[in-house]
């Protein structure tokens, strides 16, 4: 029989703080994505969608910064998505 594979991912300590506010930018991102294109340049559909994530990497950056949360959750961040690594590393 094959090994099945789970989804489960172990969230570190402290995940607990910020998701709340990780989940309200994913819900206002999709929102985002499902508005109404009508009179908009093609660019301009895209700018509230880059300003969402943005504001996400650096919610998450400030927060690591004033250490509110530590190394471990920071880097749990970064690799699941939640924030984008190569955006940090330019400001």
């Amino acid at each position: 029989m094959p090994k099945v594979k789970t989804n489960r991912i172990k969230y570190p300590d402290g995940w607990e703080l910020i998701e709340p506010t990780l989940n309200e930018l994913d819900a206002k991102m999709r929102e985002a994505g499902t508005d109404s294109h009508d009179g908009k340049r093609k660019c301009e559909t895209l700018w509230p969608i880059f300003q969402i994530a943005h504001l996400k990497s650096r919610y998450v950056y400030d927060n690591y910064k004033s250490k509110r949360i530590n190394q471990e959750l920071y880097e749990f961040c970064l690799e699941q998505g939640y924030a984008d690594r190569y955006l940090i590393a330019k400001c």
